[in-house]
């Protein structure tokens, strides 16, 4: 696209100077038949060209400016993927985070959308509301993390260690997978049955936090 605006603006004729600087032409070149002469019509039609010109020029030179930002800007994913929350300006969308601490953290409504988080350590850290949506949390530790609110949508969170952590009104739609991970209180978690009859068939013990029975948070008969 910014070729083809280049070569647009490549081929605007050069402005030719203007031949008359008188700027009321017609008032002061008059034809005996009272009609403006030949040539003034000229310049006065050459001085119009000039200024079309002029603005196809400043409008070729605005698109190229405008894509050169647009191309940076997506070059560029520290710019185009900022993860949102607490944690500074940190990148945590879309990025490879496998193995990194964030242990104790405050990650309030942090965004870890589509992110690899392999064997990262979450361990006390406050997620609430925070976004692991389409995540991969394999084998990552979120043992003892609040993670009230958060949307593990797609998620992939396989053998990850979830005991003693808080996932009251967390969202588990989708493909979330959770095969292989010790798990805790569930309440008010939507999951789809197939995931409830899994969880259910491994579910025990009592959350020491907030005293729910996991069998019970899940609805398990």
């Amino acid at each position: 696209m910014a070729v083809l605006n280049v070569s647009l603006c490549s081929k605007l004729p050069p402005k030719p100077p203007l031949s008359s600087p008188n700027p009321h032409p017609f008032r002061q070149h008059l034809s005996l038949s009272g009609y403006p002469a030949p040539q003034v019509v000229k310049n006065h039609l050459e001085a119009s060209r000039n200024v079309v010109l002029s603005v196809g020029d400043s409008v070729c030179k605005a698109s190229l400016i405008a894509l050169l930002s647009a191309s940076l800007f997506v070059a560029n994913p520290a710019l185009a993927f900022k993860g949102g929350g607490p944690y500074g300006s940190e990148v945590t969308r879309g990025q490879d985070l496998s193995g990194k601490d964030f242990s104790g953290k405050t990650l309030i409504k942090q965004d870890f959308k589509t992110s690899i988080l392999r064997q990262a350590n979450f361990r006390g850290a406050k997620l609430l509301g925070a976004s692991f949506f389409d995540a991969d949390l394999t084998g990552a530790d979120l043992s003892d993390a609040d993670l009230r609110g958060v949307d593990f949508s797609l998620a992939n969170v396989t053998k990850a260690n979830l005991s003693n952590a808080l996932l009251e009104g967390a969202l588990a739609t989708g493909n979330t997978s959770f095969k292989g991970s010790n798990i805790t209180d569930f309440t008010d978690v939507p999951l789809r049955e197939d995931q409830r009859e899994y969880l259910c068939r491994i579910a025990d013990g009592v959350n020491p936090t907030t005293g729910n029975p996991t069998r019970e948070t899940l609805l398990c008969n």
